[in-house]
């Protein structure tokens, strides 16, 4: 969330290339996003260092249980051919986010060509993992699509169609999972069942409150600090869903592959959409010790640690370091190429 303060308003339909008046706050609900405006500051202030001490808590405690003699020894026990199939996982969830850019062309309308549209999200991608999302996920998301020729309302749009792509699908995901009380959670986690299956539910409104919103507001505008937007459609949203959903999956299944089935995947599924929350709430890059720490803490009892963080390191290697070296040559070329990219473009 960004400290930002956005006042919407939604309009009737306006015409192409047409602004709405900017929104102004009524009543008692400029007094209320004021008093949030005033708290949210202090909570940004706090809560990523108390989230930090918990996570670099977590890892203390299960460090000196960690065998990275078992770790290495896991790591050269894996056949080629598992490996190989772990690869092909890895580049597929990678070359499937890059369609989450693909529905915000089809909602912006912008003429940029599919494939340079797909290289963009999936370069941004492999940035954004390994040198987080400021970094990878939006600043060069934002100069790739502006070098390419698209003004800043169209990049705002198409960056916030493909968050809102990821995690929507993973709020259907980790809710339907959640909620479903097939999980179980180690005694040492201080979290009841219930208070998961609970928080499962209210993972599950999110993407249905958006389905609801599209289907209720679609074509209508609205002024989000003096910029206007709107609403995809319906069947683009579902499209958002579908997409999301099999990511998550394809990376679900790429560390139960790894693990070797030692685990349920819904447990393995599950222990990654937590790993992923903690590790985009915290500022380090790559999520370092992150995924490690939720690992250890949530699976110790059931994988031995050499193992664990043997597919743990596999795991990092293969969705994150081959990925990157892939970025990297489609960022040159991107920048390569941009200048005949912005003049297609401007005389389409």
């Amino acid at each position: 969330m960004q400290d930002t303060k956005a006042h919407a308003v939604m309009d009737s339909p306006a015409p192409s290339g047409t602004e709405s008046a900017p929104a102004r706050p009524h009543g008692g609900h400029g007094r209320t996003e004021s008093r949030w405006t005033r708290l949210w500051p202090v909570v940004r202030r706090w809560a990523v260092p108390v989230l930090g001490l918990l996570v670099l808590a977590m890892l203390i405690s299960h460090a000196h249980k960690i065998d990275w003699a078992g770790a290495w020894a896991a790591l050269k026990r894996y056949p080629a051919l598992v490996l190989a199939e772990a690869a092909i996982l890895a580049l597929a969830s990678h070359a499937l986010y890059g369609c989450f850019d693909l529905t915000g062309r089809r909602h912006t309308g912008h003429r940029l060509p599919v494939w340079r549209t797909w290289a963009i999200a999936v370069a941004s991608y492999g940035f954004n993992l390994n040198l987080g999302s400021l970094v990878g996920g939006v600043a060069l998301r934002a100069r790739l699509y502006a070098r390419a020729g698209l003004d800043e309302t169209k990049v705002g749009q198409i960056i916030a169609m493909s968050l809102s792509t990821n995690w929507l699908g993973y709020g259907l995901v980790a809710g339907a999972l959640f909620s479903s009380g097939m999980l179980e959670l180690p005694a040492s986690v201080p979290l009841s069942n219930g208070a998961l299956q609970a928080i499962g539910v209210v993972l599950m409104l999110l993407p249905a409150a958006y389905l609801l919103a599209c289907l209720r507001w679609h074509g209508k505008n609205w002024t989000v600090r003096g910029k206007p937007v709107h609403l995809p459609t319906p069947q683009l949203a579902l499209v958002q869903l579908a997409l999301s959903t099999a990511n998550w999956s394809l990376m679900g299944t790429l560390m139960y592959l790894l693990l070797g089935g030692a685990v349920p995947y819904a447990h393995v599924l599950g222990v990654l959409l937590a790993a992923s929350v903690v590790g985009v709430c915290m500022p380090i890059p790559a999520g370092l010790g992150v995924l490690e720490a939720v690992y250890l803490a949530l699976l110790s009892g059931s994988v031995p640690q050499g193992r664990l963080m043997g597919a743990v390191l596999a795991y990092r290697a293969l969705y994150y370091l081959l990925p990157l070296a892939i970025a990297l040559g489609l960022y040159a070329y991107l920048e390569k190429t941009a200048d005949a990219a912005r003049e297609t473009a401007s005389a389409a």
